[in-house]
């Protein structure tokens, strides 16, 4: 029997003009899903190919690309219907992505995704497909790619082999000075590391050891034994940095940290403990881009109250980063116990009214509560 889920899905928008590169990426991505069950759901009309696929381009078809990896040709204006297909407990997906129509708005879809009442998904973040040879002419052509870039969260330059160091130098700053505090990052055929977007899932012991042969296995099959496409060659796209602190951290300065986290960082995971603000839970933070949510936590008994975050970026500064979270944690006496508070309660009142920060961005009931969605409707 499946367990009832107890996690959002990460639905993660794939955008780019025609000719970004945006299938080869997602082929990159199944290839590579380290057991990871991906839902695809591909916005456009006509003929779709995935690969060694061909998806009849029908709204409201749907092919399965084995072990749970679906594919859907739909509507944007049926999105929630297979939204709500994909995230039912028997499809058992991890992570579900939406490769956007070439001539598509990202921002309607951004939009639709936050403000879609489905309580089992979490947005995942826009990841904006950039055609590095064609970028100049595409801009001339589509000036609307200026809005485009202006709301992604990744930028992912590709087929960079086709453009000299100069070149991609200045396309980077080019397309850098566009989207703001987004993360880019070079690609050649669509290669980036999925954990750039998703943790790969862990599996029972034995899940994935008796099963068919899968949509990921034929494509490593069909690429044959001196096949590069591997995941260990693209870490030097991106950093990761660690943070552990069994010191409680301050809610307003973590809070302002989040609110001033440098352009290029990418994704921030993890727990945060907030001591005096919140004794009976740990916060689960998951932000990408300038979205932002928490999900309180129940401590298990006996857990060692730590904060645990994993920060994964391109171009940033690890020090200065791991710097700013330790600036982050209360100084001694700063968060006093419950049991400390004075007869009137002011200091626990303080502790709390300090985790009111916080719990804007905790989601009360689904809905589009996110600072991502005003962004996203100025630009």
């Amino acid at each position: 029997m499946t367990p009832p889920r107890t996690q959002q899905i990460p639905v993660v928008v794939l955008a780019g003009f025609l000719g970004s590169g945006k299938t080869t990426l997602l082929n990159h991505l199944l290839r590579n899903r380290a057991g990871t069950r991906i839902g695809v759901i591909v916005n456009d009309f006509g003929s779709i190919e995935i690969d060694a696929m061909t998806v009849a381009g029908q709204v409201g078809s749907t092919v399965s690309l084995g072990n749970g990896c679906l594919c859907c040709a739909v509507d944007a204006s049926e999105l929630d219907t297979f939204l709500e297909t994909l995230t039912r407990p028997s499809a058992r997906l991890d992570l579900i992505v939406i490769e956007a129509s070439g001539l598509a708005e990202p921002q309607e879809l951004v939009r639709m995704l936050l403000a879609s009442e489905n309580p089992h998904i979490l947005y995942g973040g826009l990841v904006e497909v950039v055609d590095a040879a064609e970028f100049d002419g595409v801009r001339e052509r589509h000036p609307e790619i200026d809005r485009h870039l202006a709301v992604a969260d990744l930028v992912v330059l590709n087929k960079t082999d086709r453009v000299g160091e100069a070149e991609q130098e200045r396309l980077r700053a080019a397309v850098a000075e566009l989207s703001g505090p987004a993360a880019v990052i070079s690609a050649v055929h669509g290669r980036i590391d999925p954990e750039l977007l998703f943790d790969p899932a862990l599996r029972p012991d034995g899940e994935e050891k008796t099963r068919q042969l899968t949509f990921e296995d034929l494509l490593r099959e069909e690429a044959g034994d001196d096949h590069d496409d591997h995941p260990g060659h693209l870490h030097a796209a991106y950093e990761s940095v660690d943070f552990t602190s069994d010191v409680p951290l301050d809610p307003r300065r973590f809070i302002a940290f989040l609110d001033s986290r440098p352009e290029g960082l990418y994704r921030i995971k993890g727990f945060a403990d907030f001591g005096a603000g919140d004794r009976d839970n740990k916060y689960a933070l998951h932000a990408v881009g300038r979205f932002l949510r928490f999900v309180p936590q129940p401590w298990a008994r006996g857990e060692q109250r730590l904060t645990q975050l994993v920060l994964i970026g391109a171009g940033i500064d690890a020090e200065a980063l791991r710097a700013g979270l330790t600036a982050c944690r209360a100084e001694p006496g700063e968060s006093p116990e419950p049991e400390g508070a004075s007869a009137d309660g002011l200091d626990t009142a303080d502790a709390e009214r300090a985790m009111w920060g916080v719990l804007r961005y905790v989601q009360q009931e689904p809905g589009p509560e996110d600072v991502r969605e005003e962004a996203a409707a100025e630009a």
